[in-house]
């Protein structure tokens, strides 16, 4: 099996970066060129532990469904996606999360083979790998802005409300001291 392995700095709590990376709505942006949408399981929000979530895209020409599921989680720390049906004879994504001075290095280990033998592995080294590089940096690369910026609090509405109250609570405290 190849294995595509990244690791991306960024400058924002772990939370938000790891629910980010399960966002189903953030996942479709970040691969709108493939024309990649959620049509089965999981198809907004948060996908969690043992959620499947089924796949319509459009790679290399081709249009292809890709099921997979959230197989292992450990909230904020991991989780792991595998391919339940689809072109590739296996894939399993891990999802790596390591706090770091109030910033998060996500790593990635992308594991993917592909079918028919050699013909297989022979398109894997000529282009598929770069290809796949290619989508998982454009991903990552996703997350990082909008982690970054204020705007992750469109997908993830429930932490930023919890985040927003703390900083009104913070806010109305301070107001409140004498002078």
């Amino acid at each position: 099996m190849d294995k595509i392995e990244l690791s991306t700095l960024i400058q924002a709590p772990i939370d938000v970066c790891f629910d980010l990376s399960r966002s189903i709505d953030l996942h479709q942006i970040s691969v709108e060129q493939t024309k990649e949408k959620a049509v089965g399981g999981v198809t907004s929000g948060l996908i969690g532990l043992n959620q499947k979530v089924l796949w319509q895209a459009t790679h290399l020409g081709f249009r292809q469904t890709l099921e997979t599921q959230i197989t292992k989680y450990t909230r904020p720390f991991f989780f792991s996606d595998e391919m339940v049906k689809g072109t590739f004879k296996a894939m399993i994504h891990d999802h790596f999360f390591y706090e770091m001075n109030g910033d998060t290095m996500m790593v990635d280990h992308f594991y993917f083979e592909s079918p028919m033998g050699l013909l297989g592995e022979l398109a894997d080294f000529v282009f598929l790998k770069r290809y796949l590089t290619r989508l998982l940096i454009q991903r990552n690369e996703t997350i990082k802005k909008y982690a970054e910026s204020d705007e992750w609090m469109q997908f993830i509405p429930i932490f930023a409300s919890n985040l927003q109250s703390v900083a009104e609570n913070s806010r109305s405290k301070v107001s409140s001291l004498p002078v």
